[in-house]
């Protein structure tokens, strides 16, 4: 009963007429007649063939961005990078959800607030695209445990398996957040349109079973009990195929993998080692799963980085513009019909909710920077292949063929793969270097079929060429609304059918020769360039046209086709965007056929967002870093007058028919408060160290044994921190022990993630620092101790930072389960069981305080405890003194600081932090909290990370604000913060309107804080 739902969407898709079209739902089989064009298509459902989906009847391919809505905790954000990810020809957007920020204690979920779901649904509604929802229970995404909440370490089961306590352990998750899904799927009339269950469940250790079908038939009841009803879709991070349709229990609708082909190393971003390329994916999928759409849930589209790594600006030019021209157009010669590209907007991993071997920022060098700035040439060379995808459905009819050196191109220096169709839906080919890491340019002619009977091109003389890391799709017997495009080596950017005529757009590289062929008998007019740079021929029933591409722009006409013939380079059509014309200035419809058939095109600058007709004006809504001129092509004939952004404008019509005007661009002054000037207040934050401190509310270390599958106990009683509830930030530790005098050294192994830092002190002295290098996930350090006196009692304090915990998508690794705190301890001539523990972490660990910011976003330090880090803390009586003066010796401060902004409305300016970082800095940790939200975890000597985005909505633009660091000097001498001043990007003329300041509750005194 739980497939009626989906079985009985499948019975009411279109599809093109003539053929039947068979669909496979977990063993049900169903054969759809031509005759279900009649059918009534009122509701929405999703349904699939060997080729791609239908979503309401249309084959459509789904080109999806991966976005985190977990990452930007301000949801009147998510419809800026909705609207950015549209403008890229994108329709799809894939999102996990973390399980360890909503259901803090077992038991207890909350998805309210900044991780309230819907508004993120809603804002994918109101921009017109769809999602893929990705809820784990496992994510990996290189946050704190994979996803998996830090409780999870005390279940005696094994993770991600059929062990009974690890299913029940999630049921109350799925419960929660599939229904919430379930309720906006797209046969409710929302935009969800495909479910993952699991992810990357994809290897194990060996010592479990694996792929368990009882295990995954469990995680897919889970959903549909849930209300879920679309297809399930996987992504299997071998690409083996695991759970693929026909492989019996467990299996899911759509087999879908991922693939990461330069890998992680952004260290040397220029070389592309030989044999990363994927060649072999086709002949996999036919092996795999040959009855459902080619689908690659994940493909690279930047890299994570690493504690003391080379930073993200050198990830992004690991997989940049170049990257995308050759791997994704590699993709695209596979057949690709689901293709899902991650990270395009990475964003923060505030409140502590990364893993232990990534730091605050999560930019992954994506297309949309951390900032949502689209300065990266890589969001643009996106946006060709994008708006490519959208308008050429003929894409998902064509069969790929095998690639090859010999046949097509007449050099085996270059591999070309063939997309063979019909005349009626055209045929593609992907050409690219033989060796794909090449740099050199290529000169070649083409031989391929056509309508028209075998065609070597170009015909007209020279030759074609490809400049290194460059790829081509070229096109033939390509369909632009009825005029037949025989060939073109130029690349397709877009087409459009307007009202009186059709206007095709091209685009080659610089100093590149090409030619088009069309099947006409009109012959070529020069609306704008030079017409000596044209040369033409009647070539049989085809007029061939070429060119070469110069320093400017060539329009020219045939019958009722003009066609843009891009200047310079390809760069010049980045300046170019399609948006589709909606009714009014919320309305956009989903549909690929309607955007294809209501589009305009508009040669503007850094973006343009909407367009929609009210009465006889054409709006349109955009954002500028430049004075910029504009162009609009297509204007719907019922418009007279030109908006931008509300604002109406004069235009004039130019002799090619575009609408022109241009918007000025002049730059605000932007005052920005000196942070080094603010009025800072300090308090000690390691007041534990004190003889006089009282620790009688802290948490006995009293478990004899743990809870903890994953490491057996070497000490008397457990010091694991999840075995006492807490999960995240600083651990602190004290070791009471009554002394005999014969003391002489201390050694204790902690443990916090890569890249963690330790300290310990005995009393109020000072032993020692583990300062932390981002190759070690535990340290072993032995201090030496200062002569004791005999009966004493003495008190050690050691404190860890723990970094987040482990991901480990092998099944039965169990890496997750390792364990923060301390793993063992000695101290000379005594016994371990000598040392009595206690320990804190966050206030009240699972029963976190503050549930508007989660159960991640606070520590264990006591200002944190207090809840000081929040606004309006009850400083008035606090030293002043301020974090650039910092600490004369070891230990950890705490400052907290108010200013005002008053940044001008109407302007998008991306806001940081930054710290000054000298060659050896003391060894020093920070942690930056913005009103209460915790929002850079710096680590001095490590980094790579100095400067630290914070968004509109944590930070009030225009109000009060205040900012709290804490600052843990390491070693003796020690430490200050060596400068930390806010800074802007190029102010942005936006039309973003709406962003609201989140909840940012203030101080308020805290029961039962220590």
């Amino acid at each position: 009963m739980r497939f009626l739902a989906v079985c009985g969407a499948a019975l009411l898709a279109v599809h093109a007429a003539g053929a039947a079209v068979k669909h496979r739902f977990n063993g049900f089989t169903l054969t759809e007649h031509p005759d279900a064009a009649k059918r009534d298509l009122s509701q929405k459902y999703v349904t699939w063939d060997d080729k791609s989906l239908f979503i309401n009847g249309e084959r459509i391919m789904i080109f999806s961005g991966e976005v985190h809505p977990y990452r930007i905790p301000v949801p009147t954000l998510y419809i800026d990078i909705f609207q950015k990810i549209k403008a890229l020809g994108f329709n799809t957007v894939s999102f996990y959800v973390d399980w360890a920020l909503l259901e803090g204690k077992p038991g207890e979920y909350r998805a309210d607030g900044v991780f309230a779901l819907e508004p993120f649904f809603e804002a994918a509604a109101e921009a017109g695209i769809y999602l893929l929802a990705r809820p784990g229970p496992y994510i990996n995404a290189e946050v704190s445990g994979g996803g998996f909440p830090g409780w999870l370490q005390r279940v005696d089961g094994i993770l991600r398996s059929s062990d009974k306590p690890y299913l029940e352990a999630t049921d109350n998750y799925i419960a929660h957040v599939a229904a919430t899904i379930a309720k906006y799927q797209i046969t409710n009339g929302g935009p969800i349109i495909l479910y993952q269950p699991e992810n990357e469940y994809s290897g194990s250790s060996g010592n479990v079973t694996f792929p368990d079908p009882v295990y995954m038939q469990y995680v897919l009841d889970q959903a549909r009990n849930a209300g879920i009803v679309v297809p399930f879709i996987s992504n299997d991070a071998s690409a083996s195929g695991h759970n693929a349709p026909g492989t019996g229990e467990g299996s899911v609708n759509i087999y879908g993998h991922d693939s990461y082909p330069l890998g992680f190393d952004c260290a040397n971003p220029s070389t592309w080692p030989a044999g990363n390329l994927p060649t072999n994916f086709r002949t996999l999928h036919l092996e795999q799963s040959p009855t459902t759409p080619y689908s690659i849930v994940e493909f690279q589209a930047g890299a994570f980085d690493p504690w003391g790594g080379p930073g993200f600006a050198k990830c992004a030019a690991l997989v940049n513009h170049e990257f995308e021209r050759v791997f994704y157009k590699n993709d695209f010669s596979f057949g690709v019909a689901i293709l899902n590209l991650y990270m395009t907007f990475g964003g923060t991993n505030w409140g502590n909710l990364g893993y232990a071997n990534g730091y605050t920022s999560y930019d992954y060098g994506s297309p949309l920077t951390e900032s949502r700035n689209l300065t990266r040439e890589k969001y643009s060379e996106l946006k060709l292949l994008g708006n490519f995808a959208k308008a050429s459905p003929g894409y998902l009819l064509a069969t790929p063929g095998n690639l090859t050196t010999s046949g097509y191109a007449d050099t085996s220096d270059i591999t070309v793969t063939p997309l063979l169709g019909s005349n009626n839906t055209g045929s593609f080919f992907v050409v690219r270097h033989s060796d794909y890491t090449s740099q050199a340019s290529t000169s070649y002619m083409l031989k391929v079929p056509t309508s028209a009977g075998s065609l070597t091109i170009p015909q007209l003389g020279g030759s074609l060429s490809l400049n290194g890391r460059d790829s081509k799709i070229h096109v033939v017997d390509y369909d632009v609304s009825g005029t037949n495009i025989l060939y073109s080596t130029a690349e397709v950017f877009t087409w459009k059918k307007f009202s009186d005529g059709k206007v095709l757009v091209l685009y080659g590289g610089a100093d590149e020769h090409h030619e088009l062929a069309i099947t006409t008998k009109s012959n070529v007019t020069v609306v704008e360039g030079k017409a000596s740079a044209i040369s033409s021929k009647q070539t049989g029933k085809s007029l061939v046209i070429g060119w070469d591409v110069s320093s400017t722009r060539q329009i020219i006409k045939v019958g009722d086709l003009q066609i843009h013939l891009l200047g310079i380079d390809r760069n010049s059509a980045y300046n170019y965007w399609v948006p589709q014309v909606g009714k009014d200035s919320t309305s956009t419809e989903f549909s690929t056929q309607a955007a294809v058939a209501s589009s305009i095109i508009v040669k503007a600058g850094y973006l343009v967002r909407t367009a929609y007709v009210k009465g006889n004006g054409l709006y349109l809504t955009a954002d500028f870093n430049a004075t910029t001129p504009i162009e609009v092509f297509g204007a719907p004939a019922t418009t007279r007058n030109l908006y931008i952004n509300g604002e109406k404008t004069s235009h004039t019509v130019a002799k090619n028919g575009a609408w022109t005007t241009e918007v000025e661009y002049s730059a605000p002054k932007i005052s920005l408060p000196s942070l080094k000037g603010l009025s800072w207040k300090y308090l000690d934050t390691l007041p534990e160290i004190q003889s006089s401190y009282d620790d009688s509310l802290w948490i006995a270390a009293d478990l004899s044994e743990t809870k903890n599958t994953f490491r057996s106990l070497t000490t008397p009683t457990s010091l694991y921190s999840s075995d006492y509830g807490f999960h995240t930030g600083y651990l602190i530790y004290r070791g009471r022990f009554v002394a005999t005098g014969d003391e002489t050294t201390f050694t204790v192994d902690t443990q916090g993630g890569t890249a963690f830092g330790s300290s310990i002190w005995l009393n109020d002295t000072f032993l020692g620092s583990f300062t932390g290098l981002f190759i070690y996930a535990d340290y072993n350090q032995t201090v030496t101790l200062p002569k004791l006196k005999s009966g004493k009692e003495y008190v050690f304090t050691v404190v860890v930072d723990n970094l987040g915990l482990d991901e480990d998508w092998t099944v039965g690794s169990e890496l997750m389960k390792a364990p923060r705190g301390i793993l063992n301890y000695d101290l000379a001539g005594h016994d371990a069981s000598d040392i009595s523990w206690k320990l804190t972490g966050n206030l009240g660990g699972e029963d976190y305080q503050d549930k508007t910011r989660g159960p991640l976003n606070e520590g264990g330090l006591y200002a944190e405890r207090q809840g000081y880090h929040q606004p309006q803390p009850p400083s008035q009586k606090w030293k002043s003194a301020s974090p650039l003066d910092g600490l004369s010796k070891p230990g950890i401060g705490f400052y907290s600081a108010e200013f005002e902004l008053d940044l001008p409305t109407g302007w998008d300016v991306p806001l940081f932090f930054n710290f000054a970082n000298s060659t050896t800095p003391d060894a020093y940790r920070a942690q930056l909290y913005v009103n209460g939200y915790q929002y850079g975890k710096y680590v001095s000597n490590i980094g790579p990370q100095t400067s630290f985005p914070v968004p509109q909505g944590i930070l009030n633009y225009q109000g009060t604000n205040w900012i709290a660091l804490s600052v843990w000097a390491q070693n003796e001498g020690g430490a200050k913060v060596e400068g930390l001043e806010l800074s802007y990007e190029t102010p942005v003329l936006t039309a973003l309107k709406g962003v609201k300041s989140v909840d940012q509750p203030k101080y308020k005194a805290r029961k039962g804080a220590y």
